[in-house]
């Protein structure tokens, strides 16, 4: 399996940093040049907010984005990339269908083992050359370099004319078309080269994790180019790129450029702390950052109108299981899920945004009644909080509490570190909370915050004893991308492209009490096939699974509680009755979609 994932994107999350806002904090943003007061003006500018790293620590590498991104790549991790470089079509959440942008149209041929992409035609790229299949072929393969799961389910890649792409594979893959569509399309004039590596790899039937493979992928991560050829209605403005925030101008050639309406686009660098000021002060349009609940009312005085869309995943906890024997058993993983109260972390997080976890399956309690049956939901355990439960399975796990403080079955005092992102305010206060609990019952914990770039690195090569880090997928509405999070994105899958074992789950021969299961097997398995009760059974299968095992621990869904400041620069925002607000943010964001369409504006004079 070839496999790679990034965060923030979850939120990705899935790239966020909060040393980029130290230099906010102290003083007000500086006027974005050119942007005039940005009201009532035809042309204007949109004010947003993203956590980037500028350069050198931030990058323009952008590929294989939205999936498998490398790490720290600047405005690549957030809704504003697809302004850059557009995918060939945005997801409509609530109808359940596409809308084109750099494609026509597609088909999927179950019995001919295709997808095929109709590509619009005279598409031309930043740098003057035209965008043709190539660069979806060149695409396709750097997702290969980086592991994607998209290469779970390729066999082949072909374009027969300059506007066709036709994608091969051999069981109809369900989610073939969301690892197609959404792939953000790259310049072969900037990774020609590249691809062709990737293709001789696979041409020769290798794989990323053997012979040329492993070279290929360790130079990869340290590609740095100097820019990105865009093909999108935005490009940067390279000069303005500082410390504090950038701007992004309008490409005229670009795809779109005709329909959206700002001229530019400014975003403020930082993290929730640094934004939250630049909110309260009016500097922002719009921002999905994850603010602390105290910051609404002060949003709302100050003309914001709160956006809840729902984020469809949220923090879990990660226990090392590869370095700490103790945490091997599922009796004590699922001792910590009865003991923790996830009610109270979501509310301290994010107050009516942080919506404790019901099912514990792995996926949003949002999609459980669609993908679930009656029966296979009867079978939950919804870990409902028991503090004798908890207890007993510590006692049958071997460990014992003497004096108050809990010790392992090796006769050593349970005392852990949980690290989480300083910057990240809500899985912050989530792990400030849990270590809270945990240290209430006689588990010694200490929370350390670590640089928001840093902590995912360090899970993946298992440096860390226990951490918050993401559960489900807030970029994919089905099943299958909520497990590629769970299981494979912080473990072994995954992991060794940073050289480690991340959390330490194995995944083959897995002892359940349904019996032995290959997760790696089924979670592929519950992407495959056109038939949707053949996927349900496997979705069930690995939720069962989940629930048994809990792999990681789910604290709280987030709901988004994104300000909006409609009428004073901007005009345009969803209402909140509008279905659009069904769309994640962090992927088909529904004001990127808006602005695709003409339909979010500079105010009028």
């Amino acid at each position: 399996m070839n496999t790679t994932w990034s965060r923030r994107g979850l939120l990705k999350a899935v790239g966020l940093t909060g040393a980029a806002g130290a230099a906010l904090a102290a003083c007000a943003p500086a006027e974005p040049e050119g942007s005039g007061d940005g009201g009532g003006s035809s042309g204007g500018t949109f004010h947003g907010a993203w956590p980037y790293l500028p350069p050198p620590e931030g990058h323009f590498n952008f590929a294989a984005q939205p999936y498998a991104g490398v790490p720290t790549v600047l405005l690549a991790d957030g809704p504003y990339r697809d302004l850059l470089t557009p995918p060939s079509a945005l997801w409509l959440w609530a109808d359940k269908e596409w809308e084109y942008l750099i494609a026509e149209s597609h088909e999927l041929d179950a019995e001919a083992g295709t997808l095929t992409v109709r590509i619009k035609p005279d598409l031309v790229w930043s740098d003057g050359s035209k965008l043709t299949s190539q660069d979806y072929l060149t695409t396709f393969y750097l997702q290969f370099i980086q592991r994607a799961p998209s290469w779970d389910f390729i066999t082949g890649l072909d374009a027969p004319d300059e506007q066709t792409v036709v994608v091969n594979f051999e069981d109809p893959p369900a989610v073939l078309e969301r690892y197609v569509l959404k792939s953000n399309i790259l310049s072969t004039a900037q990774y020609g080269e590249w691809a062709d590596r990737a293709k001789a790899i696979v041409d020769a039937g290798g794989t990323m994790d053997e012979g040329d493979g492993e070279d290929l992928g360790t130079e990869f991560q340290t590609f740095k180019p100097e820019n990105v050829i865009v093909s999108g209605p935005y490009d940067f403005d390279y000069d303005t790129i500082t410390n504090t925030q950038l701007t992004l101008i309008r490409n005229a050639d670009g795809y779109g450029a005709d329909k959206v309406t700002f001229d530019s686009i400014v975003i403020y660098a930082g993290e929730t702390t640094e934004v939250t000021s630049l909110v309260q002060s009016g500097d922002v349009d719009y921002a999905t950052h994850g603010f602390a609940p105290a910051s609404e009312k002060p949003f709302e005085s100050a003309g914001y109108t709160i956006l809840r869309p729902p984020v469809y995943s949220g923090p879990a906890l990660y226990l090392n299981q590869d370095r700490f024997e103790e945490f091997a058993d599922v009796r004590v993983r699922q001792a910590f899920a009865y003991l923790l109260d996830r009610a109270t972390i979501g509310q301290i997080s994010l107050a009516e945004s942080g919506v404790a976890v019901e099912n514990m399956v792995g996926f949003s309690d949002n999609f459980v009644d669609e993908w679930l049956t009656d029966e296979v939901k009867g079978e939950i355990e919804k870990y409902e909080m028991d503090e004798a439960k908890a207890t007993s399975l510590l006692e049958e796990a071997g460990w014992t509490k003497s004096g108050g403080s809990w010790s392992t079955p090796e006769g050593k005092a349970a005392a852990y570190e949980i690290q989480f992102p300083q910057t990240y305010a809500d899985w912050s206060a989530a792990g400030k909370s849990v270590a809270e609990q945990l240290s209430a019952f006689g588990i010694d914990v200490t929370a350390r915050g670590l640089d928001d770039k840093q902590a995912p690195i360090d899970i993946d090569k298992g440096d860390f004893e226990m951490a918050i880090q993401a559960w489900g997928s807030s970029t994919h509405p089905h099943p299958h991308f909520s497990f590629i999070t769970d299981l494979f994105l912080h473990n072994i899958p995954i992991a060794k492209n940073q050289g480690g074992k991340g959390y330490g789950f194995p995944l083959q021969d897995v002892e359940t009490s349904a019996g032995t299961v290959d997760l790696e097997e089924l979670v592929t398995a519950s992407g495959e096939g056109l038939d949707v009760e053949e996927q349900k059974k496997n979705i069930s299968t690995v939720a069962l699974a989940f629930n048994e095992l809990l792999p990681i621990i789910p604290l709280f869904e987030r709901y988004g509680n994104n300000p909006a400041l409609e009428g004073v620069r901007v005009q345009g925002f969803p209402t909140e009755d509008d279905p659009i607000l069904e769309n994640a943010p962090y992927a088909d964001n529904f004001v990127i979609l808006k602005m695709f369409r003409g339909d979010i504006t500079p105010v009028e004079s």
